[in-house]
Order: C-alpha cells, then structure tokens, then sequence
C-alpha cells in the first residue's frame, strides 16, 4: 500500500498503451506527456497543431520524443470521424452537419479515437469541465451495460495510507441500486490497482444509531452489493469514524466485518464525496489522483482543472493499467 502509485507506474511501464492528451495549449499537459513518453509509462498522442505544440515545447526546454503529434482539424480521418459519430447520435437528431462540425473540438476527436481502438485512453479535465469530458464519452464510448452508471473515485494518499473515495464527481443524489454499483465498480477499481478492497457505505449514522429515510439508501446500497459479492468485505451503514478508525469501531460496530479499517468509502451523494476529498487533500495536505471515471467500456479520465503535472501523470499511469484490463 505504501508504494501504491509507484506500483501503479511500474505495473503501466510493463505494457504502456495509447494515451490521446487534448488540450495541448495547457503547459502542464505538454510537461506531463514529456515525462511520460521519457519514463515510458505510456505512448502519449498530443491533439493540436504540430507547429506550435513542438515551439512551445522547445521554449518550455522539453522534449517531444516517444509522443505523436495529430493535428485533428486537418485529420484525415475527420470526415470518417465525422460520419462514424453521425450514426451513433442520428436517432437523437443529429445531423452530419452536425457531427462534423463537433468532430473539430478536440475531446470529441480524442475521443472517438479511443472508442474506434486508434487509441487506447483518453486524458481531459485540465481546461475543460469534467461535463465537457464526461458528456462526449458517454455518447461515444458509453457504458458497460445499458444502465450502468459512471462514477468518479478519488485516490487519495494520506500520510503512507491509501484509501479510495466515491463518487465524488458524478451522481448527484444516487439510489441504493445505483450506490450499490458504484461500490461495486470502486471494489473492482481497487482490486485491478492490487488493492485488498475493505468497502464502507458511509452515512451519518452507524447501525442504526438514527433514523432516517437517507441512512435506508445507504444500508439498502451495502446490503445489494453483499448480496451480489457475498465473499466481499463490505459493510454499512456506518459514519466515517466507525469505518476508518479501530477503537471507535470496537465502540460502535464491534460485530463490523471492516473493524475500522475501511480503505474504500462509498459517500451517499456527490456532495458528500466532493466535499470530503477536497477538505482532506487542502486541510490534511493528502495527494488526491482523479477522478477517475469508472463504468465505461474503455478508459477516459477527467483531471482537476487546479491538477499538477505530477497529478496528470499519476493518472496517466492508472489510464494505462485501466487500458490493459479492458
């Protein structure tokens, strides 16, 4: 665990995949893709004008070797691009006109590369909102079942311990169906990243402690998902404390499967989770990598617009083992 994210990049370097990097006009995407392609975590595709991508790199003292640079606006494959995206949203009423028209921004391009396999992940977020990332992924990429839903989780390095936070980006308000599958895909995400998952569906009570329709949602979630993976550690409801620290577990939940020792915390909305790991990365000065997005068919990850180079690479790594289960 101590090692988790240098595990992460040594596990990428083994089989480094196709990583499509809009927004090249952000420096720290163009520091981010040199170290990258330097330490051979991935085979970084830098979208935008070749010119000023390589200028701009050479004012900056950095090295474009081990990248490819595509500009997308004078892509050959834009009109084929164009057309194969026409056909994924026509029944929505969308015209090729249309479609072409999009097809020049450049997430959707990277995009599109990542679901027609000339590219094997997508990295987005540094500009552009994590709607703006989210949306044309699940238009394009979609799901790994009809109703599946995307959620965002957070690695967040606190002192040696890691622990994996969700959703905290995505689903507003979920219901315990949905709260189920988002523990379900955070256990998943946790095991691919060689992490023995303890899952807790957090609330504002523990076992009963209150009553409330809300702390129904959240045991309701953590019941489904034992029920479905009954061999997995896994309880709630249960307040943070109880989840993440022994001696207050032997206090409150002393029959717990997770014994205070939760690595894996589900928040009942987005609120929660959003507020959570942004109070723990700013106040205890824990590393938080993410969001990665989980519940696609192939990899796309949003990045914080307040991400620093270190960040953009770290997940860069975790893209590269997420492309390599796909």
């Amino acid at each position: 665990m101590k090692n988790l994210l240098q595990q992460i990049i040594k596990k990428a370097q083994s089989n480094p995949k196709r990583i499509v990097f809009p927004e090249t006009y952000d420096d720290r995407i163009l520091y981010a893709c040199s170290i990258i392609a330097r330490k051979k975590i991935a085979m970084p595709i830098l979208l935008g004008d070749e010119k000023k991508i390589l200028s701009r790199m050479k004012t900056l003292g950095l090295s474009a070797k081990g990248t490819v640079i595509i500009n997308h606006i004078k892509s050959e494959k834009q009109k084929y691009y164009a057309e194969k995206f026409y056909q994924i949203r026509k029944h929505k009423g969308m015209t090729l006109g249309e479609a072409t028209k999009i097809m020049l921004r450049d997430e959707y391009f990277g995009t599109m590369m990542v679901h027609l396999g000339d590219a094997d992940g997508l990295i987005a977020g540094a500009v552009h909102t994590t709607a703006e990332t989210v949306r044309p992924a699940l238009q394009i990429i979609k799901t790994k079942e009809k109703y599946h839903r995307v959620s965002g989780l957070f690695i967040m390095k606190l002192h040696d311990e890691f622990y994996l936070f969700a959703d905290c980006s995505i689903n507003i308000n979920p219901n315990s169906e949905e709260l189920a599958q988002i523990g379900i895909d955070s256990m998943k995400t946790a095991k691919n990243f060689g992490i023995k998952p303890r899952v807790a569906f957090l609330s504002f009570s523990t076992h009963g402690s209150a009553k409330h329709e809300n702390i129904d949602k959240v045991r309701k979630a953590a019941e489904i998902m034992s029920k479905k993976y009954p061999k997995a550690i896994v309880d709630g409801e249960l307040q943070v404390d109880a989840a993440i620290v022994p001696f207050v577990a032997k206090i409150k939940c002393p029959q717990s499967k997770l014994k205070g020792r939760a690595n894996v915390l589900i928040f009942p909305n987005v609120e929660a989770g959003n507020i959570a790991y942004k109070l723990v990365e700013r106040l205890a000065k824990a590393q938080a990598v993410g969001p990665i997005l989980q519940g696609l068919r192939k990899p796309v990850n949003d990045l914080s617009r307040g991400c620093s180079v270190e960040d953009i690479v770290n997940v860069a790594a975790i893209t590269v083992v997420e492309a390599q289960n796909v």
